[in-house]
């Protein structure tokens, strides 16, 4: 090889260290990796404020409506039905007239016992008469029964002369304890008679059958002509429609917070039927034993029900008020994420936009009235704080981010005022 080529190679050497040199160079001034980058690019979320208010502390359950009284209507008395008053599933009063059983047959037996009423007053006045006759008789006989023996015994009465006197007083006595019986005798009958009349008289009462309470009436089993027994088969039921309970169980573990709260006052408690508004009422029963078979404490509540919106039998969704608590924080629920250490949310600095994670302490969840489910923070946030609600799945620690607006653009990224909210409708 010639002194020209080697120096050419050497030439190329240096070249060659040389480029690698200035790649190495190059390579210390390139642009950061992927996640750098990405922390560099804000990412669109959307956010909402923390809020604090006053949160109702609610426990829920299924109940099931009961009439408070619920009345079986049956004859006392047999005998045919002679008319019905009312029509099935009408809403009756107290004291109504609800059926009428034919009253002829003890009409009459009214008319007879007061016939034997009217003999027995006549047999016992016989029978005084007959008593007062037979004192004054014996009054003469004991006379002459007294003289007989005086006589006798100084020899002017003979011996039977004197026993016909004695006996003929004796016969005397005998007679008016025997009136006497019979006026004791025409007093009890007289008081049977007027038993059985007052007996009569009560079972005509039972002709007219009325009800008892204020309710509705369901469906009736006996129709004007048909014959009806003595206590026999249900002639029509009636349940009292307002006021009305629902029952319902709660955890055995709930127990010492609700009579701690219904020691202080009675608790309120919200039934809402399918379709219809909620109805309130108050705890009126707390079981006096835990079911052991569910673990559960049976509790009722007493409603107005005015308008009959709760129904016997039917099922409805209870909420129990135990206590309003005051300045909880909340924030949606949907803003809850899930990690190894626990729940936490992402919350945005509005001095950079930028996001960290924060770890909080959820105490419950709490639905409002047409509203989302919301979360009660018992510590980690605090009112007016931002928490990202949707978008978190794009987040690092430290990224930038965007709100989007209503319409899903690109706003400032400045939080909005306490209580406002950057998300969608």
């Amino acid at each position: 090889m010639s002194r020209f080529s080697v120096r050419i190679y050497s030439l190329l050497g240096a070249a060659s260290i040389a480029a690698s040199l200035f790649l190495a160079a190059c390579e210390k001034k390139a642009p950061p990796n992927a996640m750098a980058m990405m922390m560099m690019m804000a990412v669109p979320v959307r956010a909402v404020a923390a809020t604090q208010t006053d949160v109702p502390l609610d426990v829920s359950a299924v109940g099931n409506v009961e009439a408070i009284s619920m009345v079986d209507i049956k004859s006392l008395i047999a005998g045919q039905v002679l008319r019905v008053d009312f029509q099935e599933g009408q809403n009756v009063t107290k004291g109504q007239l609800l059926f009428e059983i034919d009253p002829e047959p003890l009409n009459r037996q009214i008319a007879q016992t007061q016939a034997d009423l009217a003999k027995d007053d006549a047999l016992e006045q016989q029978a005084r008469a007959n008593v007062a006759k037979d004192e004054a008789q014996i009054k003469q006989t004991q006379a002459a029964a007294d003289r007989g023996t005086a006589l006798a015994k100084e020899g002017i009465f003979s011996k039977e002369q004197t026993e016909q006197v004695v006996a003929t007083n004796d016969a005397a006595v005998a007679s008016l304890a025997a009136d006497k019986a019979a006026v004791e005798s025409a007093v009890a009958s007289r008081k049977s008679d007027a038993a059985r009349l007052a007996q009569t008289e009560l079972q005509l009462s039972y002709t007219r059958i009325s009800a008892p309470i204020t309710g509705r009436a369901g469906a009736i089993s006996v129709k004007a002509g048909n014959l009806v027994k003595e206590n026999d088969v249900a002639m029509v039921t009636l349940l009292e429609m307002s006021p009305i309970y629902v029952s319902f169980g709660l955890p055995e573990q709930l127990l010492p917070e609700v009579r701690k709260y219904n020691a202080q006052r009675p608790l309120m408690v919200q039934a809402n039927a399918q379709g219809e508004n909620a109805e309130t009422g108050t705890l009126r029963f707390i079981d006096n034993s835990v079911d052991n078979t569910t673990g559960t404490i049976k509790l009722k509540a007493e409603f107005a029900n005015a308008k009959s919106a709760l129904w016997p039998g039917e099922f409805v969704n209870v909420q129990a008020r135990l206590i309003l608590e005051h300045d909880r924080i909340l924030i949606p629920s949907r803003t809850i994420q899930t990690g190894p250490q626990g729940k936490y949310v992402w919350v945005m600095n509005p001095a950079d936009s930028t996001v960290a994670m924060r770890p909080v302490d959820v105490l419950r969840t709490y639905k409002p009235p047409q509203s989302p489910e919301q979360s009660v923070i018992g510590g980690g946030i605090k009112a007016g704080e931002m928490v990202i609600s949707e978008g978190q799945m794009r987040l690092m620690p430290g990224a930038k981010v965007h709100l989007l607006d209503a319409a899903g653009q690109v706003g400032k990224s400045k939080a909005p005022a306490s209580g406002q909210s950057q998300e969608g409708s």
